[in-house]
């Protein structure tokens, strides 16, 4: 009997609906032409009239061969046009070429100085016009660098607040060399180079930085470092120039032009094209840039009405980018589709059972909306997600079981549970050892070796610590952050500690445990915190303090206590802090440089007494030397700025890092995320007004009335701590010193009646 029509549509309705999931995926509005020159062209990008949203209208210039696929900036524009090579919704990424892209050519421009800006993207109004709309597009920070290539330059990048963002310096080794006429010419003497080795941009003629994140467009500083010396036939061959340009693009470029140590070899060759430069930019929708750079809206960014948002799909999720330098959002289509979360019927559903190379299955596969089944085929079983993971069922071993003897079944039994315990000791055991060595347990045990004492109180059992905490129980937390956990927790021998435990584990956290404690186990002093112990025997080191039960001086001036912590209290820490590091800078066996000091890291006791913490990053200065090169680390607001641009350490950063610390408790105000109304950061705005008297402006109203004379007497101390050389600093064990004196003056005048008390006001400033 032939198959009724209902049976036919039954069967072919899985291919009918596959069909139509095939066409109901547009790439654009209907009627608009999404390619050009072999590039798709996905809304809200277009072509022509109504094509696109706002601001991502493309343009396909039919006068190239293959045609070209083009970003404007509108009519009038002077900014060159980008050559779009690829556009990625996924993450919001257009990877382009800049016609013309080069920010500087210090070649034209013989000055020892040249200046230039950087505006490829464009941009409405001037620097002064309160909130700028350059249009959706920003650099990709993740995909983008600063390059300066040439001999003896130094570029530096600044934002269009005028602030230092980032630079580099690059140098060539150069030397007289005769050529056939007798006359003597400068010519560049490569390092020399083996293998694939040539696309080193380090620093030998080539050097390289991040861009900053969220900036539209900059200003460019280039310096010759070897005065008005020029070497034209050096500067024809290295091209000087200083350009932003997509990551790993240079190194090609580069290891072109140093394929072989005789520079006449590159004479005579044609460069390659440095003035079309690859790019990688990030759009945003209703991208705006806040008026005051740094402070961060809390508001979303995602519309609140559907029909307002550029997010259209009924599969699509708004993904909201707000930070302290741009809002906006953008649309990605939710988990188990893709395609284009802009368009109504953008996003499809993924067919997982197509993709085993994403989405393992090795019994039958099945497809869900937004998801997938597997399971193993019938008369099986087993782990369906690895290969031959589904045994085929035995009836005969079931049946064998199901007769067997009740004696049998009870050895069986107690041997598997048995046999169980032993492997899982086993593993644990070997498991314990992997994780001891892996956390460098051989560098603890030559300092117990050392030390006895501390092989003695140092070693503590994970089954210690689990008891003391409940295993790990979150009511046992007393903070963290996206670094680690600290839980509190009380040992067999009653004592009260703090447990502290990373969530991430990599060589750096690691070395940062061990450097932690081969500092802390070998101090001693009332304002340093006191490592207790540590434990080996996990993935994440533990370390084990002393409970310190006040909190940081940071909750205590900027979260918790709307009136904060007296005058007399914050001095005093100033005096106990200044103690911890003047003990670790020169009365160890080794000076120990902290490298973070900031008031996050200062703990306080029920009296407020001061305990210094995370030696994480500190690092041992040999007495016999006045500083160390090293990676630069520390924390934005008070990062020594000489250590950063030159990465030589000296106890001057910590003394820097200080000296940040006691503007911020005269102000009461964060280092970190503190701007003035004219874009100053805390030091800059505080040295400003301290020369002309008006610190008012800018102290905290509580030590204003608090404190008398000695005020002036701090802040000028926290001015000299801050000055941008190293050599103009103070020692730390003199301001130590200075501010112990003035807690005594304090001191010694609270018995002042009030017809005795000096007034704030006639203060003399330097």
């Amino acid at each position: 009997m032939p198959p009724t029509p209902l049976v036919l549509l039954v069967a072919i309705a899985p291919l009918l609906m596959l069909r139509l999931a095939v066409h109901a995926a547009p790439v654009g509005l209907p009627g608009c032409n999404t390619t050009c020159g072999g590039v798709e062209v996905p809304y809200p990008f277009g072509i022509g009239t109504n094509c696109s949203l706002p601001g991502f209208n493309l343009t396909c210039d039919h006068a190239h061969d293959p045609p070209w696929l083009l970003l404007s900036h509108g009519a009038g524009s002077t900014v060159p046009k980008l050559h779009v090579k690829k556009i990625h919704l996924g993450n919001g990424t257009v990877y382009v070429t800049a016609n013309g892209g080069t920010i500087l050519n210090h070649t034209s421009n013989p000055a020892n100085h040249s200046h230039a800006v950087w505006g490829v993207l464009g941009g409405g109004g001037g620097r002064d016009d309160g909130e700028r709309r350059p249009g959706p597009f920003v650099l990709s920070y993740h995909h983008n660098k600063f390059v300066v290539l040439g001999c003896n330059l130094q570029a530096r990048l600044f934002g269009d607040d005028y602030r230092l963002l980032t630079g580099c310096s690059s140098f060539c080794t150069l030397d007289y060399l005769d050529d056939s006429k007798q006359q003597r010419r400068w010519e560049v003497v490569w390092e020399p180079t083996e293998g694939h080795h040539c696309g080193r941009c380090s620093g030998n003629g080539c050097c390289q930085a991040k861009i900053p994140l969220y900036y539209p467009m900059y200003d460019v500083k280039l310096q010759r470092l070897d005065g008005h010396h020029h070497h034209d036939n050096v500067d024809q061959v290295m091209q000087n120039l200083v350009l932003i340009a997509q990551d790993g693009w240079i190194e090609k470029v580069w290891c072109w032009m140093v394929q072989g140590a005789d520079v006449s070899h590159l004479r005579g060759r044609k460069p390659p094209d440095l003035s079309k430069v690859p790019m990688v930019l990030q759009f945003l929708m209703n991208l705006t840039y806040p008026r005051k750079r740094g402070k961060a809206d809390n508001t979303t960014s995602c519309p609140t009405m559907d029909a307002d948002s550029a997010c259209k799909s009924s599969y699509s999720e708004c993904i909201d980018v707000n930070n302290p330098f741009s809002n906006g959002y953008m649309c990605q289509c939710v988990p188990g589709y893709q395609v284009n979360p802009y368009l109504l019927d953008g996003c499809q559903d993924i067919n997982e059972c197509e993709h085993p190379d994403r989405y393992p299955c090795y019994g039958v596969c099945t497809n869900l909306p937004g998801t997938y089944e597997c399971r193993c085929p019938g008369g099986s079983h087993g782990n369906y997600s690895m290969m031959h993971g589904c045994i085929k069922s035995s009836t005969g071993l079931a049946i064998g079981i199901g007769v067997g003897t009740a004696a049998t079944v009870l050895v069986l039994t107690l041997t598997t549970i048995l046999l169980v315990r032993i492997v899982k000791a086993e593993r644990k055991k070997k498991l314990r050892q992997r994780f001891f060595k892996q956390n460098r347990g051989q560098l603890l045990q030559q300092l117990v070796c050392q030390r006895a004492d501390i092989g003695e109180r140092m070693i503590i059992t994970l089954q210690e610590l689990e008891k003391a905490t409940n295993n790990f129980d979150k009511s046992r937390e007393l903070g963290g952050g996206g670094r680690g956990t600290v839980y509190k927790g009380i040992l067999s021998s009653q004592h009260v500690v703090a447990i502290k435990k990373a969530k991430i584990v990599i060589q750096k956290e690691i070395n940062e445990f061990i450097n932690e404690v081969a500092i802390l186990s070998q101090v001693n002093h009332r304002n340093i915190v006191k490592l207790l112990g540590c434990c080996l025997e996990t993935e994440v080191p533990l370390l084990v303090y002393e409970f310190i039960s006040n909190g940081t001086l940071y909750m205590h001036l900027h979260v918790e206590s709307p009136r904060s912590i007296s005058w007399k209290d914050r001095l005093r820490i100033a005096v106990e802090t200044a103690r911890a590091l003047a003990y670790l800078h020169s009365f160890v066996s080794m000076p120990v440089v902290h490298r973070n000091i900031k008031s996050p890291n200062i703990l306080l006791d029920d009296n407020l007494t001061v305990k210094l913490s995370d030696f994480g990053a500190s690092r041992y200065i040999p007495i016999d030397q006045e500083g160390i090169h090293t990676s630069v680390q520390g924390t934005f607001g008070y990062l020594d700025p000489m250590y950063h641009s030159t990465g030589h350490l000296t106890e001057k950063s910590d003394v820097y890092s200080y000296g940040v610390l006691l503007i911020e408790l005269l102000t009461r105000k964060n280092p970190v995320s503190y701007l003035s109304p004219d874009g100053l950061g805390l030091v800059n705005h505080f040295t400003s007004l301290f020369p002309r008297g008006n610190l008012d402006e800018i102290l905290d109203p509580r030590v204003s009335k608090e404190g008398n004379g000695e005020v002036v007497d701090v802040a000028l101390l926290a001015a000299m701590c801050v000055k941008s050389r190293g050599e103009e600093r103070p020692a730390i064990r003199k301001v130590e010193m200075m501010l112990e004196s003035i807690q005594s003056w304090k001191e010694s005048s609270s018995e002042v009646t009030d017809d005795d008390d000096v007034s704030s006001e006639g203060w003399n400033y330097p």
